[in-house]
Protein backbone atom coordinates (compact mmCIF):
# COMPACT_ATOMS: atom_id res chain seq x y z
CA UNK A 1 0.00 0.00 0.00
CA UNK A 2 1.23 3.05 -0.70
CA UNK A 3 0.47 6.49 1.46
CA UNK A 4 0.08 9.28 -0.41
CA UNK A 5 1.35 12.12 1.64
CA UNK A 6 3.60 15.10 1.30
CA UNK A 7 3.96 15.45 4.84
CA UNK A 8 6.83 14.33 6.17
CA UNK A 9 6.25 14.22 9.74
CA UNK A 10 3.11 11.91 8.79
CA UNK A 11 4.94 9.73 6.45
CA UNK A 12 7.28 9.50 9.49
CA UNK A 13 4.92 8.23 11.79
CA UNK A 14 3.17 5.91 8.89
CA UNK A 15 6.03 3.84 8.02
CA UNK A 16 7.43 3.77 11.49
CA UNK A 17 4.20 2.23 12.46
CA UNK A 18 4.17 -0.21 10.28
CA UNK A 19 7.86 -1.17 11.21
CA UNK A 20 6.19 -1.75 14.70
CA UNK A 21 3.57 -3.56 13.88
CA UNK A 22 5.33 -5.76 11.37
CA UNK A 23 8.07 -6.54 14.57
CA UNK A 24 5.39 -7.14 17.26
CA UNK A 25 2.75 -8.55 15.04
CA UNK A 26 0.89 -10.50 12.55
CA UNK A 27 -1.16 -8.26 10.60
CA UNK A 28 -4.40 -8.96 8.48
CA UNK A 29 -5.95 -6.05 7.15
CA UNK A 30 -9.72 -5.81 5.12
CA UNK A 31 -12.25 -3.74 3.91
CA UNK A 32 -9.76 -0.67 3.83
CA UNK A 33 -11.52 0.20 -0.33
CA UNK A 34 -14.91 0.64 1.61
CA UNK A 35 -13.10 4.17 3.26
CA UNK A 36 -14.33 6.73 0.91
CA UNK A 37 -12.13 9.51 -0.37
CA UNK A 38 -13.13 12.91 1.00
CA UNK A 39 -15.07 13.70 4.02
CA UNK A 40 -16.03 10.62 6.65
CA UNK A 41 -15.93 9.79 10.23
CA UNK A 42 -13.85 6.89 10.56
CA UNK A 43 -15.36 4.99 13.84
CA UNK A 44 -13.39 1.93 15.90
CA UNK A 45 -13.39 0.02 19.26
CA UNK A 46 -10.48 1.11 21.84
CA UNK A 47 -8.27 -1.39 22.85
CA UNK A 48 -4.70 0.21 23.24
CA UNK A 49 -2.46 3.39 22.71
CA UNK A 50 -1.72 1.53 19.26
CA UNK A 51 -4.69 1.88 17.85
CA UNK A 52 -4.82 5.38 16.01
CA UNK A 53 -1.05 4.93 14.20
CA UNK A 54 -2.22 1.40 13.34
CA UNK A 55 -6.56 2.63 11.73
CA UNK A 56 -4.09 5.16 10.27
CA UNK A 57 -1.28 2.65 8.75
CA UNK A 58 -3.41 0.89 6.82
CA UNK A 59 -4.71 3.26 4.69
CA UNK A 60 -3.19 4.95 2.06
CA UNK A 61 -4.78 8.24 2.48
CA UNK A 62 -3.86 10.84 5.33
CA UNK A 63 -6.75 10.75 8.24
CA UNK A 64 -6.90 13.27 11.35
CA UNK A 65 -8.03 12.05 14.40
CA UNK A 66 -9.12 13.04 18.30
CA UNK A 67 -6.70 12.65 21.03
CA UNK A 68 -7.09 13.99 24.76
CA UNK A 69 -5.70 16.57 25.66
CA UNK A 70 -3.15 15.21 28.11
CA UNK A 71 -1.40 13.64 25.41
CA UNK A 72 -0.27 17.40 24.16
CA UNK A 73 1.53 17.90 27.14
CA UNK A 74 4.83 16.17 26.32
CA UNK A 75 6.48 19.19 23.64
CA UNK A 76 8.10 16.46 21.58
CA UNK A 77 4.63 13.89 21.67
CA UNK A 78 2.65 17.15 21.01
CA UNK A 79 4.29 18.51 18.00
CA UNK A 80 4.28 15.15 16.42
CA UNK A 81 0.70 14.70 16.78
CA UNK A 82 -0.15 18.17 15.70
CA UNK A 83 1.32 17.70 13.01
CA UNK A 84 -0.21 14.45 12.11
CA UNK A 85 -3.62 16.34 12.54
CA UNK A 86 -4.71 15.31 15.84
CA UNK A 87 -7.65 17.34 17.59
CA UNK A 88 -6.75 18.11 21.52
CA UNK A 89 -10.10 17.34 23.38
CA UNK A 90 -10.81 17.84 27.30
CA UNK A 91 -12.52 14.84 28.47
CA UNK A 92 -13.53 16.21 31.47
CA UNK A 93 -16.07 18.49 29.95
CA UNK A 94 -18.17 19.04 26.84
CA UNK A 95 -15.21 20.68 24.48
CA UNK A 96 -16.93 22.72 22.39
CA UNK A 97 -13.80 23.91 20.85
CA UNK A 98 -12.68 20.52 19.93
CA UNK A 99 -16.11 19.54 18.57
CA UNK A 100 -16.20 22.60 16.64
CA UNK A 101 -12.08 22.19 14.68
CA UNK A 102 -13.43 18.44 14.41
CA UNK A 103 -16.72 19.48 12.66
CA UNK A 104 -14.30 21.89 10.44
CA UNK A 105 -11.89 19.54 9.40
CA UNK A 106 -15.04 17.15 8.39
CA UNK A 107 -16.28 20.26 6.02
CA UNK A 108 -12.67 20.83 4.43
CA UNK A 109 -12.57 17.05 3.73
CA UNK A 110 -10.81 15.05 5.94
CA UNK A 111 -11.24 11.76 7.40
CA UNK A 112 -11.27 11.55 11.23
CA UNK A 113 -10.70 8.96 13.54
CA UNK A 114 -13.18 8.57 16.94
CA UNK A 115 -13.72 6.36 19.18
CA UNK A 116 -17.26 5.99 20.06
CA UNK A 117 -16.16 3.97 23.64
CA UNK A 118 -14.69 7.29 24.35
CA UNK A 119 -11.73 5.69 26.28
CA UNK A 120 -9.82 2.20 25.86
CA UNK A 121 -11.53 -0.76 27.17
CA UNK A 122 -10.28 -1.79 30.50
CA UNK A 123 -10.64 -5.70 29.81
CA UNK A 124 -11.06 -5.95 25.66
CA UNK A 125 -14.66 -6.29 25.42
CA UNK A 126 -16.59 -3.06 23.47
CA UNK A 127 -18.26 -0.81 26.16
CA UNK A 128 -21.02 1.72 26.17
CA UNK A 129 -21.18 4.05 23.45
CA UNK A 130 -20.94 7.81 24.33
CA UNK A 131 -22.50 10.87 22.94
CA UNK A 132 -19.31 11.59 20.72
CA UNK A 133 -19.24 10.06 18.17
CA UNK A 134 -22.97 10.29 17.36
CA UNK A 135 -23.10 14.02 17.94
CA UNK A 136 -20.42 14.68 15.41
CA UNK A 137 -21.98 11.94 12.83
CA UNK A 138 -24.95 14.00 13.21
CA UNK A 139 -24.18 17.44 13.18
CA UNK A 140 -21.59 16.60 9.69
CA UNK A 141 -24.14 14.27 8.17
CA UNK A 142 -21.16 12.50 6.61
CA UNK A 143 -20.50 8.64 5.95
CA UNK A 144 -19.03 7.03 8.78
CA UNK A 145 -16.57 3.96 8.10
CA UNK A 146 -17.77 1.10 11.25
CA UNK A 147 -13.67 -0.72 11.91
CA UNK A 148 -13.10 -3.19 14.28
CA UNK A 149 -9.79 -3.98 15.63
CA UNK A 150 -9.06 -7.34 17.19
CA UNK A 151 -5.66 -8.27 18.51
CA UNK A 152 -4.03 -4.69 19.24
CA UNK A 153 -4.42 -5.04 23.48
CA UNK A 154 -2.18 -8.37 23.43
CA UNK A 155 0.76 -6.21 21.96
CA UNK A 156 -0.23 -3.15 23.97
CA UNK A 157 -2.53 -3.81 26.51
CA UNK A 158 -4.15 -0.46 28.63
CA UNK A 159 -1.45 0.14 31.53
CA UNK A 160 1.83 -1.41 29.60
CA UNK A 161 4.68 0.30 28.78
CA UNK A 162 6.74 -2.55 26.39
CA UNK A 163 4.95 -4.03 23.49
CA UNK A 164 4.75 -7.58 24.23
CA UNK A 165 5.97 -9.52 20.35
CA UNK A 166 3.90 -12.40 18.79
CA UNK A 167 0.09 -11.39 18.41
CA UNK A 168 -2.16 -11.64 15.34
CA UNK A 169 -3.62 -8.06 14.66
CA UNK A 170 -6.97 -7.70 11.94
CA UNK A 171 -8.65 -4.13 11.61
CA UNK A 172 -11.45 -4.72 9.44
CA UNK A 173 -13.08 -1.65 7.98
CA UNK A 174 -16.86 -1.99 7.24
CA UNK A 175 -19.39 -0.51 4.52
CA UNK A 176 -20.13 2.91 5.01
CA UNK A 177 -23.32 4.16 7.05
CA UNK A 178 -25.23 6.69 6.09
CA UNK A 179 -27.20 9.38 7.77
CA UNK A 180 -30.30 7.06 7.50
CA UNK A 181 -28.80 4.21 9.18
CA UNK A 182 -27.17 5.72 12.34
CA UNK A 183 -28.99 9.31 12.44
CA UNK A 184 -32.46 8.35 14.62
CA UNK A 185 -33.58 12.25 13.74
CA UNK A 186 -33.67 15.54 15.49
CA UNK A 187 -36.84 14.23 17.77
CA UNK A 188 -35.14 11.82 19.28
CA UNK A 189 -34.92 12.67 22.54
CA UNK A 190 -31.12 10.59 22.90
CA UNK A 191 -30.75 11.94 19.27
CA UNK A 192 -26.17 11.59 19.45
CA UNK A 193 -26.22 9.19 22.05
CA UNK A 194 -28.21 7.13 20.43
CA UNK A 195 -26.29 7.67 16.83
CA UNK A 196 -22.98 6.50 18.51
CA UNK A 197 -24.97 3.62 20.22
CA UNK A 198 -26.22 2.38 15.89
CA UNK A 199 -22.74 3.09 15.12
CA UNK A 200 -20.98 0.75 17.73
CA UNK A 201 -23.69 -1.75 17.02
CA UNK A 202 -22.16 -1.69 13.21
CA UNK A 203 -18.85 -1.64 14.77
CA UNK A 204 -19.66 -4.92 16.94
CA UNK A 205 -21.17 -6.90 14.33
CA UNK A 206 -17.76 -6.70 12.30
CA UNK A 207 -16.19 -9.32 14.89
CA UNK A 208 -19.46 -11.51 14.48
CA UNK A 209 -18.37 -12.58 10.52
CA UNK A 210 -16.10 -15.46 10.74
CA UNK A 211 -11.75 -15.34 10.32
CA UNK A 212 -9.94 -17.82 8.78
CA UNK A 213 -6.84 -18.59 10.93
CA UNK A 214 -7.84 -15.66 13.84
Amino acid sequence: MILHSHNLVYQAVYHGARSFIEVFSTLDVEGWENVPQGSCLLASNHQSMLDPPLIGSCLPREISFIARKSLFDNPIFGAVIRACHSIPLDRGEADIGAIRIALAALQAGHGLLIFPEGTRSHDGEIQEAKAGAGLLACKSGVPVVPIHIRGARDILPRGAHFPVGGARLRVRFGPALSPKDYDPGKEHPERTVEASRRILAAIKSLDDISDLGL
